[in-house]
């Protein structure tokens, strides 16, 4: 049997590169631990289709150099610090093609005693954790992308899900307050490499995802399903990017029936189902809810 192959894509790289960097000025410290994923395509694949090694970089000398980088340059940002990497591999490897680099952040803040904030002590608190991508083909355009995953966010009210499709199958019934709740995972792109501020972006876009989840501090806003509440997410956020991409996991919780134990339960106390667990890359992530939104500009 004979066959013509043609090979579509051979990379390779090193994941789960894991360190802490620590910044001192003064007495007072900065920390930002990461974990790194690069991965690189040759302009040959004949390790691959020949066993010739001759131009393949180690998986350990792509972690030494993401070492070394992050001792010479810091991260000023995770954005920046991704920019570095593709741009070390494109700059100094001419048999490197294409490379792409995932770098995600531990939410480590600082702590605080008494409004005081300390110099030197850090607590990891779970709201969200923060993320990018940068990619780049030779003589391509630096691409960057970033997002936050694992944001978990609830509303007790304001939430339900009716008129929806029914026919003899259909069990689920409606409801016009539920609790609404679930893991985000949002990704936006800031298209070809500039000079952003991407600390002020992420915080801005952070902020439109929270205003649009929970609506106005002091009544909220209704949300008719899983669905809308992602639309009303993307559109908020439209205003800052070009791109944006939102899955919500969602989490149900469905309201006790207490009547057996002689209690009426006035939805206080609920069940938790949860279906989804997040992983670390962004095609591994199951979905419940997801949507991609551009923004055309008008001519």
């Amino acid at each position: 049997l004979k066959f013509y192959h043609k090979v579509l894509n051979c990379e390779y790289g090193k994941n789960t590169i894991k360190f802490l960097r620590l910044h001192r000025e003064g007495k007072k410290h900065f920390v930002k631990e990461v974990e790194v994923c690069t991965h690189l395509r040759l302009t040959s694949a004949q390790e691959y289709l020949e066993g010739n090694n001759s131009l393949v970089i180690p998986t350990d000398t792509i972690k030494n150099i993401v070492l070394v980088l992050a001792k010479k340059n810091g991260i000023p940002t995770l954005e920046q610090f991704a920019i570095d990497i593709c741009k070390h591999f494109m700059t100094t490897f001419c048999q490197v093609a294409y490379v792409k680099t995932y770098v995600q952040e531990v939410p480590w803040q600082r702590l605080h005693e008494n409004g005081v904030p300390h110099v030197h002590s850090f607590i990891c608190v779970p709201d969200g954790i923060r993320f990018c991508e940068a990619e780049q083909c030779r003589n391509g355009p630096l691409v960057v992308f970033a997002g936050i995953k694992d944001l978990k966010l609830m509303k007790t009210t304001q939430s339900g899900f009716e008129g929806f499709y029914k026919n003899e199958h259909t069990t689920l019934p409606e409801r016009h307050d539920r609790i609404l709740c679930g893991e985000l995972f949002c990704k936006w792109s800031y298209g070809e490499c500039k000079d952003f501020d991407f600390d002020c972006i992420w915080n801005k876009i952070c902020e439109c995802i929270l205003e649009a989840f929970a609506g106005p501090p002091d009544c909220g806003e209704y949300s008719p399903s899983y669905q809308k509440t992602v639309n009303s997410i993307q559109m908020l956020v439209l205003s800052k990017v070009q791109v944006i991409e939102v899955i919500l996991n969602n989490t149900f919780y469905n309201v006790v029936d207490m009547k057996n134990l002689g209690l009426t339960n006035d939805k206080e106390v609920s069940k938790c189902s949860k279906y989804n667990l997040p992983g670390l890359f962004r095609n591994t992530q199951p979905k419940s809810i997801a949507a991609v939104l551009h923004r055309a500009e008008l001519k």
